[in-house]
């Protein structure tokens, strides 16, 4: 029988080896990861001192230099694009399904993947300077569906916003048991530009979102918001053609706030706007874009449900909304496509539109990750 004494030495041996690791690797961060301080370059004539060993995605924010990323640094959403002319090393495993050949010949890097190790020469668009960190408050809650909020910030400093319908903003949630640092999630704001005061956004419950669990469980009216932005180019082009907009969940935000800058600027093209939901209780804001229909007189909203309960009583449209969108294409010779939703949504309308004749390079999207 083994003896007991030497059982219990071998567990002591074991614990001392793992504990002798575990110092290593303390001791390894702190000396192996630390860079010490390095020379940050943004194109050319910004030059900065930072703290080597972070994601230059982090680091830029540190130094109030805001660069989109939806995904909040997650390496899933691939928008945090710089070019970065020294100082990047190899390509990492995590960057290389969102950087094509012609970026790569470029530089291009993903900053949240990036680490910034040494002095680094980047160059972001001069337009980034002018996003701004904003501190708000929780105006209003409401209940759009059963899994989306409609939030309405008062901006408090500044307490204006220049944006473009259609952009969006980059959310701070603080430290809860869901996330031991401050992270930052994208939302597209549902308000339009003449709202400079506030701003509106639609956030959908995501199980086990970080951003999204924070705001239906926690958020209140009252509380304070640390905001950034805007970013983004999806906005109505300055043309003649028709526009056709899809949207499903809070994909609905960037076209609303599009709607309404219409409504604002008298413009009066025609639209289409297909929206798809499951069931009738998927369904929001039917009464607002009714009311739409009066004051745009060229818009016509089609709501689609694809799995109609038998209570919901639906008389409108039925099926996938590409089956939808579809059944109404015309010639899409003079059409833009605007579309805001999820991947696979988007891929599929593309489909369909590029099928009916409207031109790829016509066809702007927001994909909501």
């Amino acid at each position: 029988m083994f003896p007991l004494s030497a059982f219990l030495i071998s567990i002591g041996a074991v614990s001392a080896i793992s504990a002798f690791l575990a110092l290593l690797m303390v001791i390894a961060d702190a000396t192996i990861a630390n860079y010490g301080e390095v020379k940050l370059t943004i194109n050319d004539d910004h030059e900065y001192t930072v703290r080597g060993g972070k994601p230059l995605l982090g680091t830029l924010m540190e130094q109030e230099v805001f660069i989109p990323s939806a995904c909040g640094g997650r390496g899933s959403c691939g928008l945090c694009k710089v070019v970065v002319e020294e100082g990047a090393g190899q390509y990492l495993p995590t960057e290389l399904p969102w950087i094509s050949e012609e970026e790569r010949e470029k530089n291009v890097r993903l900053s949240c993947q990036l680490k910034v190790k040494q002095d680094m020469r980047i160059r972001i668009p001069e337009e980034l300077f002018n996003v701004k960190e904003y501190a708000t408050t929780v105006k209003r809650i409401r209940d759009l569906t059963h899994d989306i909020k409609e939030v309405t910030l008062t901006l408090n400093d500044p307490d204006t916003i220049d944006m473009v319908a259609g952009q969006f903003i980059q959310f701070q949630v603080p430290e809860y048991e869901l996330t031991d640092e401050p992270v930052y999630r994208a939302y597209s704001m549902s308000s339009p530009p003449s709202s400079t005061g506030e701003i509106e956004l639609e956030i959908r419950l995501v199980p086990n979102g970080i951003c999204t669990t924070y705001v239906h469980k926690y958020l209140k009216e009252g509380d304070q918001v640390t905001i950034n932005g805007p970013y983004g180019d999806f906005f109505l082009r300055d043309t003649e053609r028709e526009v056709v907009c899809i949207a499903g969940g809070s994909g609905m935000a960037p076209i609303k706030a599009i709607l309404l800058d219409m409504l604002d600027k008298g413009i009066n093209r025609r639209v289409r706007y297909f929206f798809g939901a499951r069931t009738k209780k998927d369904l929001f804001l039917i009464d607002e874009m009714r009311e739409l229909e009066k004051k745009l007189p060229n818009f016509q909203f089609i709501p689609a449900l694809s799995e109609p309960e038998p209570e919901d009583e639906w008389e409108g449209e039925v099926g996938l909304i590409t089956d939808v969108l579809d059944r109404h294409m015309e010639s899409g010779e003079n059409v833009e496509g605007y579309l805001c939703g999820s991947p696979g949504m988007i891929d599929a309308c593309v489909n369909v539109l590029t099928k009916n004749g409207v031109p790829e390079d016509l066809i702007y999207f927001d994909k909501f990750g």
